[in-house]
């Protein structure tokens, strides 16, 4: 039986696995690519606790929805923190109709330690540059494989040299900052 992302990641949200939290070096990096707010829409994508998508609807100043095609992830997310904060949709981004999404377009879309798990790659980014406005950023963070000596089991978690060069190929803008073992990158249309 073959096991569906969905399933795989709510049998671990539900039984009460967690991830690496956001940290201020890291709020400090995405502000520096990003233009404040101003109510503007955000998209977290794979928003798990929700840590990502509040900090940009608080403190940045988006008008931020949060998807996961975990169930308990969104419970998690939308259980913590204070109130009214993002709003949560329940949602496989690849698959799904992204016209479920509550806004056409959005000013930013981000991507936390979710693409190494993205099967259809070039899907996927496809789909996120589709709905960047004009000057829009995809905000990615993600491990890279060849950080990793071979042996080292966190090697898997990182994504391949093929992945990087799908991930930024064909946008106008590329940048990139590290983040101790994980990378950033910022993309623009």
């Amino acid at each position: 039986m073959t096991t569906t992302p969905a399933t795989r990641w709510e049998t671990l949200w539900a039984s009460g696995r967690r991830y690496l939290q956001v940290t201020d070096h890291e709020t400090t990096l995405l502000a520096g690519h990003l233009a404040p707010g101003h109510g503007r829409p955000a998209l977290d994508i794979g928003s798990g606790d929700g840590g990502l998508a509040r900090h940009l609807h608080h403190r940045l100043g988006y008008r931020t929805t949060g998807i996961d095609v975990a169930p308990s992830a969104l419970a998690v997310a939308a259980n913590t923190g204070p109130e009214p904060g993002p709003v949560w949709h329940l949602m496989d981004f690849v698959h799904d109709d992204v016209a479920e999404l509550p806004h056409p377009a959005y000013a930013v879309a981000t991507c936390r330690l979710v693409y190494r798990w993205i099967e259809d790659k070039p899907r996927f980014v496809d789909r996120v540059r589709r709905l960047l406005v004009p000057g829009g950023t995809f905000w990615v963070v993600t491990g890279l494989a060849d950080r990793h000596e071979d042996t080292d089991p966190l090697k898997e978690l990182g994504i391949t040299v093929a992945d990087v060069e799908t991930l930024t190929a064909g946008w106008s803008v590329v940048r990139e900052a590290d983040l101790g073992h994980l990378r950033c990158y910022a993309l623009r249309p």
